[in-house]
């Protein structure tokens, strides 16, 4: 079990718990063989004993051990003692990106792109040596105090092997592509399209897909489109716009191949976000008739005769779109008529391997009436198929048939006169937005009743900027679905001055905000702060602060709160790193050792200066003496000067032997303390 002040591997000092997971806890230790603080990530008491759980927690280090790159937390160490399996890694002073979502909302497009460059940088460098992620969410992104963005939590990461990987295993279900979600391959674009999902949630402040359990959310990610970010926030350009829906197409083949190419199109956005530059795949061209290759060609008649396993997946996938193939398929299996049974000799299509000509005979000639009866009875089905259904969509234009509600299951389509059984000709009860934001009103109204939101400002009223104020047509009203409902969104200014005359007395003309007090904030929420008050956060300088409590948190900023100034400007800031410490000085004249030293002048001498907590101040090597120097902000009171020099040993005779001895070099070491002149 561990505990804090324990040392972990003769080296790893724990300090505080810092985080706690499904399988591991985090704990924030010192590294005292390199002097260091480094997050320590152990395996918790209830798994160690478990071979499998232990086997993945190793997994986890050995996929990353050999990753270094800066937007990725570094892997430094892994080990196990008395029952305890660790692993050591960088440790990012900051915080998630869930968290940072949550504090802001949402981010602007700018702040949200260049997020997301970072982390497929990280990806692309994972995805070079052979690693999947598998589980990219916000909660799996860290933004450091510096604002440097890194991938953490390799934890369900496996080395790749070929193009694909077979798992089973699922990561969180929001941000889960549609093969995890079916429990098949997962690869490198299974990264981008969890990547596209946390973007969109950068950007709106909500995750496309939502549901009571998770299944229905897995459900959602293989069968729903995915809705356009831009309805939930206006200010999105095109271009990434375009870039969210290229990642998370349903296709992995349609969506960006390599983080490379995504990298390269998010570059492109902050240089010209309004140009529509990328390349969407139109399921309808790719679905249209085409000559085949001769790759093709010899797929279909290779020496096989047959589709492989892999290729028929495939086919029926995109024969049954969206649809779970679980329920559907087996309804499918038992009402077709059952497929004959080729020959080894036969190949797909009926043609003998030796032959080019279709096999003669009356099982031939069977199979061929068989396969054009059942042409003919396709093609019946299909017409009368077709035919419903304009008939359908007219007598909805027409009115006949009621509203848009789609009809529920059991109820009649049948018409009586002009009077249907169901009751949609009624229209949809519009539910009321007021009060709610943008986002949560278009959410309401067009995702789950399909309702046409249309927006207009409103700037009478003392509501919270981007708050729905009212509505046209009311709430509790019907409409069909499709009709157009306008919602009303105060801008705010009428809200901020309310605010700005609570805080303070003093009146602010249009384009001007009040500066917020940040003295007392870490330095994410100071950002975090300014940026909501329309300031922007300039440098952040680190200074000795007298008050303990401020250490580690702002103390000082350029701009007085309260202080009424226009909107965007900068505001610098001072991080306190606790009280001023007492410093030393020292003026330098080290003279020679002394003959009773056994030095001669002219023997070379190695002089340091080292003070008692251990800082170098003076390392040379001379015959010139006095050693003289300068130094300053000297943090210990106390030193001691070295002298290390090689010397001949004095000489004697022994009187009744006549015998002599020394004369020898040898080498001598001299230390002399020294006290420092404390600074004012």
């Amino acid at each position: 079990m561990v505990k804090i002040g324990m040392v972990i591997g003769d080296r790893y000092e724990v300090l505080e718990k810092i985080g706690t997971g499904g399988m591991s806890d985090v704990y924030k230790a010192k590294d005292h063989k390199l002097n260091r603080l480094v997050a320590v990530k152990v395996l918790k008491q209830e798994f160690s004993e478990n071979e499998n759980f232990v086997s993945k927690f190793r997994v986890e280090a050995q996929s990353t051990a050999g990753l270094l790159h800066p937007n990725t937390v570094n892997v430094y160490d892994v080990g196990d003692e008395d029952g305890i399996n660790y692993i050591v890694m960088e440790l990012v002073d900051g915080i998630t990106l869930k968290k940072y979502i949550e504090k802001k909302s949402r981010l602007s497009v700018k702040e949200a792109v260049s997020i997301a460059i970072q982390v497929a940088m990280g990806l692309e460098a994972a995805h070079n040596n052979g690693i999947i992620h598998r589980d990219i969410k916000p909660q799996n992104i860290m933004i450091s105090r510096d604002g440097k963005v890194k991938v953490t939590d390799f934890g369900i990461a496996k080395a790749a092997t070929s193009n694909t990987i077979t798992s089973n295993v699922m990561g969180s279900v929001h941000y889960t592509s549609p093969e995890q979600a079916r429990g098949g391959y997962s690869d490198a674009k299974s990264d981008i399209y969890s990547l596209g999902i946390t973007l969109f949630e950068m950007l709106t402040g909500r995750v496309p897909f939502n549901g009571d359990t998770t299944v229905a959310i897995a459900i959602k990610h293989i069968q729903e489109e995915l809705p356009s970010p831009a309805e939930f926030n206006d200010e999105i350009p095109i271009s990434v716009e375009k870039i969210v829906l290229k990642c998370c197409q349903k296709s992995p083949d349609r969506r960006y191949q390599s983080a490379a190419e995504l990298i390269a199109d998010l570059k492109r956005s902050l240089i010209t976000p309004d140009k529509d530059f990328v390349s969407l795949v139109d399921p309808d061209e790719e679905g249209a008739t085409r000559v085949a290759s001769e790759e093709e060609e010899e797929m279909i008649h290779g020496s096989s005769g047959r589709l492989s396993d892999t290729e028929q997946m495939r086919l029926k996938s995109d024969v049954m779109k969206d649809y779970d193939r679980d329920d559907h398929y087996d309804d499918y299996d038992k009402k077709r008529p059952k497929r004959r049974d080729y020959d080894d000799d036969d190949d797909f299509y009926g043609y003998s391997k030796t032959s080019n000509r279709r096999r003669s005979g009356s099982g031939s000639n069977s199979s061929q009436t068989r396969v054009e009866k059942m042409t003919i009875v396709m093609a019946i089905i299909s017409a009368a198929l077709v035919g419903f259904i304009v008939l359908l969509l007219l007598g909805r234009s027409l009115g006949i048939f009621g509203g848009g509600e789609e009809p529920t299951e059991g109820a009649s389509t049948e018409v009586s006169g002009t009077e249907s059984t169901s009751d949609s000709s009624d229209g949809i009860e519009i539910p009321d937005v007021v009060g709610k934001t943008v986002a949560e009103a278009v959410s309401i109204l067009h995702d789950d009743k399909g309702f046409d939101v249309e927006k207009a400002a409103d700037s009478a009223n003392t509501a919270a900027k981007d708050t729905v104020v009212s509505m046209d047509p009311s709430a509790g009203s019907k409409a069909e679905s499709g009709s157009k409902i306008t919602i009303y969104i105060s801008d705010g200014s009428n809200y901020n001055a309310q605010a700005a005359t609570t805080e303070v007395s003093t009146a602010k003309s249009e384009g001007q905000v009040t500066v917020p007090n940040i003295i007392g904030m870490t330095s994410e929420d100071a950002v975090i702060t300014l940026v909501e008050a329309g300031l922007e956060a300039g440098k952040v300088v680190e200074t000795t602060n007298e008050d303990s409590n401020l250490t580690g948190l702002i103390c000082a900023q350029s701009i007085a709160p309260q202080t009424s100034v226009s909107q965007g400007t900068v505001i610098n800031m001072e991080l306190s790193t606790g009280p001023a410490k007492v410093t030393y000085s020292y003026n330098a004249d080290i003279s020679a050792p002394t003959e009773g030293e056994n030095y001669n002048y002219g023997i070379p001498v190695k002089v340091t200066l080292v003070t008692s907590d251990g800082t170098t101040l003076l390392s040379t090597t001379t015959t010139d003496f006095p050693v003289q120097g300068t130094y300053k902000g000297i943090t210990a009171p106390t030193g001691t000067i070295t002298f290390v020099y090689t010397a001949t040993t004095p000489t004697s005779t022994n009187p009744e032997t006549g015998e002599t001895t020394g004369g020898q070099p040898q080498e001598y070491t001299v230390t002399r303390a020294v006290t420092f002149t404390q600074e004012n």
